[in-house]
């Protein structure tokens, strides 16, 4: 079967985040895709509407069994079926891990540049961020294990968030990295949350290692996030997964889950979870293949007409990661970041206004934030880097997960803004 990606779909009007923005605006930016779930899915979702009966709804035999082959067949990863407990999201399922597996006051580890999600759930539950930076050669990252055991090495650091693969760099972590990560988060009594939620958007002939598979150790100190809302554009299905191995943390996350009231599914989740997992891998790898097109479509662009910016290279995510320091320093200073939830609040006016009148270190005035300029002069609507802390600051994340035309639109507003920018100098 052929799917047809580069069909617009009008969401305007449609109660879309991503596109409730003037009708001047291009949003690339939140993690969702422009493009109809797998057919098979649909059929699924109106087979059920058709039903017209909506009540309670509870976890058949197929619920498990859909995540277990298709972990056993994609990832190479065996699940326990009483491993398996439903959350109806992996943001929810990661803040009720902070609240029940770390007490008030502790540290949570982050390694920034990362989604911003985490930092909201660390401190809205009364925890502390710890953070160790990923390491930035100008072509790629790396984990910084030094750092990280230093930190984990704090008898107040009590719970580590990884993000495999990470967003919003596009990193697929290799097991190597995963079972070192695990060695020293068991060694300093840390256990570790790993939210995969981004695991099957791997470029063609690419695969990605769960955390909990790296290794023993790996399996008995985890808790695995999981879904197929990014992978099949159904975030607003409300349907995850978390797999804990280790009795002690399921019997954990199971309780706190259920008092959180976030262990019951709604009337679709569970049907669309078991049709994604069933029937989609076609449409999911003609999906990969497209979404890499677009990635090669945006490297070329920006090799041949603007390469102040840089495609920093990912093997996962439908996101790109943009690197923009010489489009932003230029010997006129650095931009202040905008908010991480990326609003255009008060605080992101603040510092809009500031950057715009202030003086840098040589005396000139200071150039906009690069974020806010170009949403402001062209209406392309991309993500800050600031928002995904220490690091992020000079890169914008764009959202590829859009038909072709779209993507060029958001490119050839990017080279406009990029050229006004430059004048601003």
């Amino acid at each position: 079967m052929i799917y047809d990606f580069d069909r617009v779909i009008k969401r305007r009007g449609t109660n879309s985040i991503k596109w409730d923005v003037p009708e001047t605006e291009l949003p690339m930016w939140v993690a969702d895709m422009d493009f109809e779930t797998a057919p098979e899915i649909k059929e699924a979702l109106v087979k059920r509407a058709q039903h017209g009966i909506f009540g309670y709804a509870g976890l058949p035999e197929e619920w498990y069994q859909a995540y277990r082959e298709w972990w056993e067949k994609r990832h190479h990863f065996r699940m326990e079926k009483d491993w398996l407990m439903f959350a109806a999201s992996v943001v929810g399922a990661v803040s009720t891990a902070v609240r029940k597996l770390t007490d008030p006051g502790d540290h949570v580890l982050v390694q920034p540049p990362v989604y911003n999600a985490f930092f909201h759930c660390i401190v809205n539950n009364g925890r502390n961020i710890a953070e160790s930076p990923l390491i930035y050669d100008g072509k790629n990252y790396r984990m910084n294990f030094e750092d990280l055991e230093e930190k984990l090495a704090d008898p107040q650091t009590t719970m580590m968030i990884l993000c495999n693969p990470h967003n919003p760099i596009g990193k697929i972590w290799d097991r190597e990295t995963l079972a070192r990560v695990g060695e020293l988060c068991h060694k300093h009594h840390v256990v570790v949350v790993s939210d995969e939620i981004h695991c099957d958007l791997t470029a063609p002939g690419k695969g990605y290692t769960p955390f909990a598979s790296a290794s023993d150790l790996c399996r008995e100190i985890s808790v695995t996030c999981i879904a197929p809302t990014k992978t099949f554009n159904l975030a607003g299905i409300q349907t995850a997964a978390v797999v804990a191995a280790d009795e002690v943390l399921r019997q954990k996350m199971w309780w706190a889950l259920h008092v959180d009231e976030e262990a019951e599914p709604n009337v679709f989740a569970v049907d669309a979870a078991i049709a994604a997992f069933t029937k989609g891998g076609a449409w999911l790898d003609a999906l990969r293949e497209y979404i890499e097109e677009n990635k090669r479509c945006v490297d070329t662009f920006l090799q041949k007409n603007l390469p102040e910016i840089r495609l920093v290279t990912s093997d996962a995510t439908y996101l790109v990661w943009l690197d923009c320091r010489s489009l932003q320093n230029g010997g006129r200073g650095l931009p202040c970041g905008g908010t991480r939830d990326g609003s255009r609040g008060a605080a992101s006016e603040g510092c809009m206004q500031e950057s715009s009148q202030g003086m840098d270190a040589a005396g000139l005035p200071k150039r906009p934030d690069f974020f806010r300029f170009l949403r402001e002069t062209t209406g392309l609507y991309l993500n800050s880097g600031s928002q995904y802390g220490t690091g992020g600051e000079e890169f914008l994340r764009m959202n590829l997960a859009c038909p072709r035309s779209i993507v060029e639109d958001g490119l050839k507003r990017l080279l406009e803004g990029a050229r006004a920018y430059q004048r601003l100098s």
